[in-house]
């Protein structure tokens, strides 16, 4: 029996041996073939938020909060243990530091309403992690973080002393032509989007966040999205042609970044909008290949760089032109840096747009649109005002259910806090 055991054991060890040298081979082989991460840690801190001129990461998990607390001090306590845990997390390390196993050797800086029927945990009992990304990499994980409109005036109430301080560019979104909002997949007093080639690291980030501003904040809503290797839509062409370059300084500081012309407080930040677009994936199915080639203004499988342009307009029963989405996108693709994925979320009962009128499923699928911009009237809601009213081929497949738009301040110095100078203004306006 003894010897039964041993061998029993020497197998085991044999599988975790190959198992390990699997796994290592595996991720070497996976930087090597893509060729698209340079690094497995992104830097935290900097002059800017990681997350916007990044190179895009392969999954995201986007969450707004709304905050349960009228007691400002609370939310300065709350974005200084999100941008601790943040900076950990991105380095691959846990949420807060273990002390006797999960517990954290210092109590969260939050949980500290406890109001109505909440029930506020005891900070000195609660795991200071949860676990699940422990032994993974950091996968490139960056943390975004966005204020809302809700955080300077919300139901026409300054809770925070912050309404003064609201920058000009900073408008209430406009309801436009054929927008179908849920309530319960819109705005948000604050916004975190979590990025990582590895779904489990960027879902772990927003958890330990959300578990972290427990008492302070609460979920309003969540999107997961994929950036597709091939880099395809799912309407089957190319994703974001268009738009301002990361990688160009000068065309992000015209556009993206928020310069002298912005409050002291956002200065190196951007406006970020985000829009939950369901796709009617099984009417477009239907269509014929050059309907959604018109419709789109390409190629869907041109043969070379040469034919991929059809931006030759589709005409109407008199023989006017009928623009396509990239003639009407174009003008304006300069004016800010889209950072898109694709979602899909199972399928839902709607009523169908088209005759006979009927109740049926449909796929929740489509597009999870974020954009970035120094000036959001001037980026996307000069651009989309115009699309909801003329980009006719193409509005009928879609459907804008989800919106969002975020001020992203600029990135923190090691010893500050995301936000740091909206709580704490220096001298300058």
């Amino acid at each position: 029996m003894k010897s039964f055991s041993h061998k029993i054991f020497s197998i085991r060890r044999a599988f975790a041996f190959f198992a390990t040298i699997s796994t290592a081979f595996a991720v070497t082989t996976f930087g090597a073939e893509t060729n698209s991460i340079p690094v497995q840690a992104e830097p935290f801190y900097g002059e800017h938020q990681s997350g916007v001129a990044t190179s895009r990461q392969l999954n995201m998990y986007f969450a707004a909060f709304d905050l349960i607390t009228t007691n400002r001090d609370d939310v300065v306590k709350l974005l200084k243990a999100w941008t601790a845990a943040a900076a950990r997390m991105t380095q691959g390390e846990t949420a807060q530091p273990l002390e006797n196993g999960f517990r954290p050797a210092v109590p969260p800086a939050t949980n500290a309403v406890n109001g109505g029927d909440y029930e506020t945990p005891d900070p000195s009992t609660m795991a200071a992690d949860t676990g699940e990304a422990i032994g993974l990499p950091p996968a490139r994980l960056t943390v975004t973080f966005g204020f809302g409109a809700g955080l300077f005036v919300k139901d026409g109430k300054d809770r925070f002393g912050l309404a003064a301080r609201r920058p000009e560019a900073f408008v209430d979104m406009p309801k436009f032509a054929n927008d179908q909002m849920i309530e319960g997949r819109t705005d948000g007093d604050l916004a975190v989007e979590a990025c990582a080639d590895d779904p489990q690291v960027a879902f772990h980030a927003i958890r330990q966040l959300a578990r972290i501003g427990e008492g302070v904040v609460q979920i309003r809503w969540v999107q997961t999205g994929y950036w597709p290797t091939e880099h395809r839509h799912l309407l089957g062409f190319p994703a974001e042609a268009m738009g301002v370059s990361p990688d160009d300084a000068q065309a992000m500081n015209d556009s993206v970044w928020v310069g002298s012309d912005g409050p002291e407080w956002m200065r190196g930040g951007t406006y970020q909008v985000v829009r939950r677009i369901r796709f009617a994936l099984e009417h477009w199915d239907h269509m014929p290949v050059a309907y959604q080639e018109k419709a789109i203004g390409e190629m869907k499988h041109p043969h070379s760089e040469d034919d991929a342009n059809t931006n030759a307009p589709a005409t109407d029963a008199d023989g006017e032109d009928i623009p396509s989405h990239l003639r009407i996108v174009g003008p304006r693709a300069d004016t800010m840096l889209r950072r898109s994925f694709s979602y899909n979320d199972g399928v839902s009962v709607i009523t169908e747009r088209w005759p006979p009128w009927r109740q049926a499923l449909e796929y929740d699928a489509g597009m999870f649109f974020i954009c970035y911009q120094n000036d959001p009237r001037e980026g996307f809601i000069g651009l989309y005002d115009k699309m909801s009213k003329y980009d006719v081929m193409l509005n009928q497949f879609w459907t804008h259910t989800g919106s969002g738009l975020f001020a992203i301040p600029p990135g923190a110095k090691k010893g500050e806090y995301i936000g740091q100078h909206l709580f704490e203004p220096s001298s300058q306006p």
